[in-house]
């Protein structure tokens, strides 16, 4: 027959809308039109699936007129991923493939001219979105794609190394090499089921041990893993805040195979996924140069920012102030919510963004303001412009603000070892593991009604509570974050109610930054 359809897979945010190649040959002048709002590396195809067509020994219908729809219009389709469809579309149309065949089956890679598969972004996205869709297909993939999308729980993967490989398994009946390529679903084949491959989270990285001193911020760091919380901390230039930072991961409970896959599914639609990194919490720092588009994600079509790419992670802000005051504020929204939604004239994408923000800063322009090591070079002025880069409501959204001050070089060589990460990290989990129990959640994450209902307030502390805020001036959300942030200080004591001294040192974690005298 003269038309085909073969199914594929468009990318939008963490969703996978479905696409039909519609591929037509008539008679009638000579060409080769692709249509259906492709980008020009779609429109590409063309040259690439041609040069495969012919360097693979297949034939290619010079004296066709050949048109190829990817349907719906309106969807816009990018990269690489329709070339193998397209070919395949060509053949089934030309009566080279048994178009019959091809139903159960979905397609995705990128074809060199010499015919081989070419790994494509977005393969872990594409298999979760199935999942998610309970969609029964088998995913035909190139290698590095495969082993990607086989990370998904119950999926059906077949990973193809040549376009030939393909063809022998979709050839008509009765066909010698298409019996034989029915039953080759060994490894060793260039056509291969993969067996879907049972994730081991790992918590594997920098141990906290390696901080000397610095006690207080080592406590807010345990307790801002176990609720969830988000952490500013404020000290002179090499006191240990980059060097906290970077160990924060690791006192993060392990990973649960959903959240490794959706974290995992954004680094595969960025192209960032490494195996090796397969079950690790990520860690994403930003250079403070970075723009609002690069921090919460864009483009069109939208892709993710770094806000998503570290969902269910860290996302690490050195040098707080020094960020463009649009890209902070651009923070607000997705702190709260834990999902970020980009809107463009022509499309939306939604994508989570559930991380946690560890930022860092200098008191002052140069750092030292109330440090006892070296005196203060700025003048009040330089130092109240340079703390108003953060405005009043980013700084409500931060629950934890801690003082990080520079130890004595005498501190620093004699002190002994820290504590290491794992020893925080199991009490991290018992407590984690108690609010879980309790409300299905992080204390974070509580919201409105939950929160007086789980926090468990006794009488006295709610009394000290309320004389805290009236006399700091606080909002309601920052009550409400000293709140939770009690309620995670008496999870880690064990404590069923949320007595005076946890709010007591969660009040303490909100102090504004220090002004000049």
């Amino acid at each position: 027959m003269s038309l085909a359809l073969v199914q594929s897979r468009a990318l939008l945010g963490l969703q996978a809308p479905a696409v039909t190649v519609e591929v037509h040959l008539t008679n009638g002048l000579p060409s080769f039109t692709l249509v259906g709002l492709a980008e020009v590396e779609v429109k590409e195809a063309r040259e690439r699936v041609r040069s495969a067509l012919q360097n693979a020994g297949l034939e290619f219908p010079h004296n066709k007129r050949i048109t190829v729809n990817l349907a719906p219009a309106d969807l816009p389709k990018d990269s690489g991923r329709f070339d193998l469809p397209i070919a395949l579309g060509i053949l089934a149309a030309s009566g080279q493939v048994d178009g019959s065949k091809l139903q159960g089956y979905e397609f995705a890679g990128e074809l060199s001219l010499s015919g081989e598969l070419r790994p494509v972004r977005g393969a872990l996205a594409t298999s979760l979105a199935l999942q998610a869709q309970q969609i029964d297909v088998q995913l035909v993939l190139p290698p590095g794609s495969a082993e990607e999308a086989a990370l998904v729980p119950d999926a059906r993967v077949v990973r193809a190394r040549h376009l030939l490989d393909v063809v022998r398994a979709f050839l008509p009946p009765g066909s010698v090499a298409g019996r034989d390529a029915e039953v080759g679903d060994n490894g060793d084949d260039g056509w291969s089921r993969l067996a879907p491959r049972p994730p081991v989270p790992s918590t594997e990285g920098p141990d906290m041990a390696d901080v000397k001193g610095q006690a207080s911020a080592k406590r807010a760091l345990e307790i801002a893993a176990a609720g969830g919380h988000s952490v500013l901390m404020a000290g002179p230039p090499g006191s240990g805040k980059s060097m906290l930072a970077l160990r924060f991961a690791g006192l993060l409970p392990a990973m649960t195979v959903q959240e490794a896959l959706e974290s995992a599914a954004i680094a595969s639609l960025a192209g960032r996924f490494a195996p090796e990194r397969w079950g690790q919490r990520p860690t994403g720092s930003p250079h403070h140069t970075a723009s609002a588009v690069a921090l919460v994600g864009g483009g069109s079509p939208p892709k993710p920012g770094e806000i998503s790419l570290a969902h269910h992670g860290v996302l690490f802000l050195d040098e707080l102030p020094e960020f463009p005051r649009a890209a902070l504020e651009a923070l607000r929204e997705p702190l709260e919510t834990g999902h970020i939604t980009i809107s463009r004239a022509a499309q939306r994408a939604d994508f989570p963004a559930r991380f946690q923000m560890i930022a860092a800063m200098n008191p002052c322009p140069c750092g030292f303001l109330g440090s006892t090591q070296r005196a203060c070079r700025c003048t009040p002025d330089q130092v109240h412009r340079y703390q108003a880069k953060l405005s009043g409501p980013l700084l409500d959204r931060i629950d934890l603000h801690v003082e990080v001050p520079a130890l004595p070089a005498d501190q620093l060589v004699q002190a002994p070892a820290g504590e290491a990460t794992a020893a925080i990290r199991a009490r991290v989990e018992r407590a984690r593991t108690l609010a879980v129990a309790r409300q299905g959640q992080p204390n974070q994450a509580l919201q409105g009604q939950e929160i007086d209902t789980h926090v468990q307030l006794q009488d006295t502390a709610a009394k000290f509570l309320h004389t805290a805020a009236a006399r700091l001036g606080w909002s309601a959300r920052s009550t409400h974050r000293a709140l939770k942030v009690a309620r995670t200080i008496a999870d880690l004591a064990g404590s069923p109610a949320t007595e005076v001294a946890h709010v007591a040192e969660a009040v303490q974690y909100r102090r504004v930054l220090r002004s000049p005298a």
